[in-house]
């Protein structure tokens, strides 16, 4: 059995005359031990998809699923009380931004022991020494002396060190790492990635690693699911991915890689935006931008569907043989490729 089943998730936020569809349809699994990577635009849905996981969607948003479950446990149906035992214990995540998730009230000893205590039997001398240690582990130097400094008397590189002992004080099971890079310098981001690859190894947890950077996920994650305006576009082994993408929006993707583009040339990008809550399209929601839509996909929403070891939401996979007679039969339509 999977340590994490997902299937068909939903969430949903009302706004003024009409629902936002953060995330629809989403469905994923997760063996122990897996590293699985999330990726996608700004706006696709990665980290809401993990927060509705965690229980952090708070009202007036709604989630809804056919399946959430983790460890044997039924997500949708558990207590309060039975989830905080979970969320921090056999689950925890690093969140995006560091100097906004930990307190600037209270010092990172004070922060890690209160962690410690909550799901452990430790007294506070032992979960101190626990704290130091986990310091240590993470890689921040005279971890008994900063024990007393305050969040903001550290970089972002420490404060996201702190944040990652935090999330594996208590050995979990799954570690969710969202965008656990984000606004570091490239030294920095070398160092935390290979921790958290090192820390994965050693304790043979899941992880689940959302991010931008289609580089890290090359090189961290067995398994990658590609999301757009909250569905899940591509799934498939990540050598697969990236060596035959499947998906028009996996191909622009890779195609923005400075290491993809001849050399002296300008990216690629991607033209438009991802949709909102008033512009998302009856079709495929990735047509408005897509160079090989055609009015079929334009008004017909593909499904998610197995396809070469993996599964694809598209009318036309790259890799179909008869995709070329497809797109011409259905009607080709005019939308700007990637430059």
């Amino acid at each position: 059995m999977p340590l994490l089943e997902i299937e068909d998730l939903h969430v949903e936020f009302p706004t003024q005359g009409s629902v936002m569809h953060a995330v629809e349809g989403v469905s994923l699994t997760l063996d122990e031990g897996e590293v699985l990577g999330i990726v996608g635009e700004s706006g696709s849905g990665k980290s809401v998809t993990m927060m509705a996981l965690m229980g952090l969607i708070a009202f007036p948003g709604r989630v809804r699923a056919k399946t959430l479950r983790f460890a044997g446990h039924d997500l949708l149906g558990i207590s309060d009380k039975e989830r905080r035992r979970l969320v921090g214990k056999d689950m925890a995540m690093i969140f995006q931004e560091p100097t906004t998730s930990l307190n600037p009230c209270f010092t990172i000893g004070w922060q890690l022991v209160e962690a410690l205590r909550q799901h452990s039997p430790l007294d506070k001398a032992s979960a101190r020494k626990r704290a130091i240690e986990l310091l240590d582990q993470v890689g921040i130097p005279a971890a008994h002396t900063r024990l007393n400094d305050y969040p903001h008397q550290m970089s972002g590189g420490m404060n996201q060190r702190v944040m990652i002992a935090m999330a594996i004080s208590c050995n979990p099971r799954l570690l969710i790492a969202d965008e656990p890079t984000t606004a570091l310098d490239v030294t920095i981001q070398a160092q935390i990635l290979d921790l958290l690859r090192n820390l994965q190894k050693e304790r043979g947890m899941a992880l689940v690693l959302i991010t931008h950077n289609m580089g890290v996920v090359s090189e961290m994650a067995r398994r990658v699911a590609v999301m757009y305006a909250g569905q899940v576009m591509e799934q498939r082994p990540v050598g697969e991915l990236f060596n035959d993408p499947q998906h028009p929006y996996t191909e622009a993707l890779l195609a923005a890689l400075p290491e993809r583009g001849p050399a002296g040339h300008r990216l690629a990008t991607i033209p438009g935006v991802v949709p909102g809550v008033f512009d998302r399209p009856s079709g495929c929601l990735f047509a408005p931008r897509c160079a090989y839509a055609t009015q079929h996909s334009m008004t017909v929403r593909p499904e998610l569907r197995a396809w070469q070891g993996g599964q694809v939401r598209c009318h036309y996979p790259l890799g179909d043989p008869q995709r070329a007679g497809q797109i011409e039969r259905d009607g080709p339509v005019q939308v700007e490729a990637a430059a």
